[in-house]
């Protein structure tokens, strides 16, 4: 007797935007068997696991056979790597410096709501979250809003409720993006643990730290789905970039105004009695390239949020920033002006109505979206960047509507287009494959040859680019070590 496959997908079609994406595809998913879904960016990996979670419309047939002797809730349940949160009213239209404004506090639910309705919605039982939540360093963060949550801390609170859930089928798309390395090594002991009570994994990720219970793996390619090797998970079938970085980027940035781009003596900053940022001692000088690195919850955020303008606390600290103490008559887009940034909450918050185009010009005026006609030269700048990145043939595309990879690329263009004097480069990989991520971080290494100081915030050693050269390491909000790094070798 012929053992009915869990997952049954027959000549699968499916188009974004008119184009095919998905040609024809055949995919069985037998009973016990967890599959890792790799490859290059744009490919249909997401738009699968959407199809297969009934979150897409899609042409063929897919067909789920559940265990009806199986404890395990019957479903599907897809973890997107980008999770859009409301507030109280079901609204989403946050801004980007939102998180950092009392009121805002207000409107959102907490962590622990959040938890609790989604445990009454699955007749759930609550002692069985407090393992998963120590597991992930989360249990800190039942009473943070949703609003004060990190793109890491929102992770994995969507993950805390994936396992805390158990499905019988369960998708995860890029759920290592955010993590650090420890939180990284202790999800895949969790899926070992759910796989193990009966749930099947479908992980989407271009990642080697892989979960003991990946035993299938897959790639799409030309829209149909081939099995391939273990071990092969990251191999690259795209040509590698070689492309000369843009002319107007490799001039030398303006000269610096000071030595000093970033002093801070004592730094504290708190949320009601929560603080989050305690003596905080850094001097950053012109030039130089650092990586900071913490856990999740560790500060990260909050710190570049004093340095880019964004924090109202910084008036209230020893803070110099460009040779100039905060609050000493600089305007806040002064200001922005010689920063380039690019971060997983700028990016969840950027204009949705934006082209690739608009979105990239924006990186002159610092906004999100284009109010105003930004004259030849900087057209042609934005030209040689989306040329430089891939996307000519979605320049008029909404940023919104592109895969996330190409997403990002286009944020990315946005961050250097100005060649600021100080770029601050929060995850900026998040979302790229293998080679998005070596060809950005070569222009990363390029633009730091000019004189350009570099800020890099990245969980993962193999996506920190070449030119870093000193380290400061965030442990609860504290400065636990700074030093010169000599060989890369950290971890975070």
């Amino acid at each position: 007797m012929m053992i009915q496959p869990v997952v049954h997908i027959t000549n699968l079609n499916l188009k974004y935007r008119n184009k095919p994406v998905l040609k024809d595809l055949c995919w069985n998913i037998n009973r016990g068997e967890n599959w890792l879904l790799c490859g290059a960016s744009g490919t249909g990996k997401t738009s699968l696991a959407k199809a297969i979670a009934g979150l897409t419309h899609s042409y063929g047939n897919i067909a789920i056979s559940f265990n009806p002797h199986s404890s395990l809730p019957a479903m599907v349940y897809y973890v997107a790597n980008w999770h859009q949160f409301k507030d109280l009213e079901g609204q989403s239209n946050f801004y980007y410096q939102q998180r950092y404004n009392k009121q805002s506090v207000e409107t959102t639910a907490t962590v622990k709501a959040e938890l609790e309705n989604f445990g009454k919605q699955h007749t759930l039982q609550f002692d069985d979250i407090d393992g998963i939540l120590d597991a992930l360093g989360f249990s800190g963060q039942k009473n943070a809003t949703l609003i004060q949550l990190s793109s890491g801390e929102h992770k994995k609170l969507q993950l805390v409720k994936a396992l805390w859930l158990k499905p019988q089928l369960l998708i995860l798309d890029l759920p290592y993006n955010g993590l650090d390395a420890l939180s990284r090594k202790n999800l895949n002991t969790l899926l070992e643990q759910i796989t193990k009570s009966g749930t099947q994994l479908i992980l989407i990720s271009n990642e080697n730290e892989l979960p003991a219970c990946i035993d299938h793996f897959a790639l799409i390619e030309s829209g149909k789905l081939i099995e391939i090797p273990a071990g092969e998970n990251n191999r690259n079938e795209l040509e590698t970039l070689n492309k000369p970085v843009p002319a107007f980027l490799s001039d030398a940035v303006a000269p610096f105004s000071s030595e000093q781009i970033i002093k801070m003596n004592d730094v504290n900053v708190s949320y009601g009695d929560k603080q989050v940022l305690k003596n905080i001692s850094w001097e950053v000088k012109a030039g130089e390239k650092w990586v900071l690195h913490g856990h999740n919850g560790s500060g990260k955020s909050t710190l570049l949020s004093l340095i880019c303008g964004d924090h109202p606390q910084a008036y209230a600290n020893d803070f110099h920033l460009f040779g100039n103490k905060r609050g000493s008559g600089e305007s806040i887009w002064e200001i922005k002006q010689r920063i380039g940034l690019i971060s997983p909450e700028l990016h969840w918050y950027f204009d949705p109505s934006a082209t690739v185009w608009q979105s990239i010009v924006s990186g002159f005026y610092d906004s999100s979206g284009l109010f105003s006609d930004p004259g030849y030269t900087k057209k042609a700048q934005a030209d040689e960047l989306i040329s430089y990145f891939g996307l000519d043939e979605y320049k008029d595309t909404l940023v919104n509507e592109l895969p996330l990879g190409k997403q990002r690329l286009a944020l990315l263009g946005r961050t250097i287009i100005k060649n600021p004097e100080l770029l601050i480069l929060d995850e900026p990989c998040q979302g790229l494959d293998q080679q998005q991520t070596q060809h950005f971080n070569s222009l990363v290494d390029e633009l730091c040859k000019n004189g350009t100081t570099l800020i890099y915030v990245g969980h993962f050693e193999s996506q920190i680019p070449n030119c870093i050269e000193k380290r400061i390491l965030l442990e609860n909000g504290e400065v636990k070590s700074v030093k010169t790094i000599t060989q890369k070798t950290y971890t975070n």
